[in-house]
């Protein structure tokens, strides 16, 4: 019986040992993430800002000449986004392309009453021809997307705007 109890026991403090150091997560979770390419330290998403200004202070006292200037930034909240790149991907399945990005426009509102609309940025799927290799079929289309190495535009494939404005339009980062 003794034997029993201390095997047990062994067991409980094995697993109670082995759950704290080696499966237990740290408090960010993110040890095990490998960065993406392309991050940049706030640091230089400021200096970035900075270098716009002088583009934005010539859009917003020559184009959108309304109080507070133009919209400087878009906002899109992760459930949309997941939405998107989701329906984006399947959309581009159903349409013979494999999707493997997303390319940001610049984008403006149409003129409202005499008022010039905000910039904004919208988002549309890019990706080459699941028949790219073969362009036998003689088409243009076929033969840009897979000269541009497969990060042309998809075709027929749905874009995603609707963000929100920055708070206000011409507030500088970080907001």
């Amino acid at each position: 019986m003794k034997k029993l109890i201390l095997l047990l026991l062994g067991f409980a403090l094995g697993a109670v040992l082995t759950y704290f150091f080696c499966c237990k997560q740290s408090e960010t979770g993110m040890e095990n993430l490998t960065p993406p390419k392309g991050l940049i330290t706030p640091q230089e998403a400021k200096a970035l800002d900075t270098a716009y200004n002088p583009r934005y202070q010539l859009i917003s006292d020559s184009i959108v000449t309304r109080r507070g200037g133009d919209n400087r930034s878009s906002w899109y909240s992760l459930d949309d986004m997941r939405a998107y790149l989701d329906y984006a991907e399947n959309e581009a399945d159903s349409l013979g392309f494999t999707m493997n990005g997303i390319r940001v426009y610049l984008g403006a509102y149409p003129d409202a009453n005499g008022i010039p609309g905000y910039t904004t940025m919208f988002f549309v799927p890019t990706g080459y021809l699941k028949s790219a290799t073969n362009t036998s079929d003689g088409s243009m289309n076929a033969f840009s997307h897979f000269m541009q190495g497969g990060k042309g535009d998809i075709t027929g494939g749905s874009g995603f705007n609707e963000g929100g404005n920055g708070q206000p339009p011409g507030a500088n980062y970080p907001q």
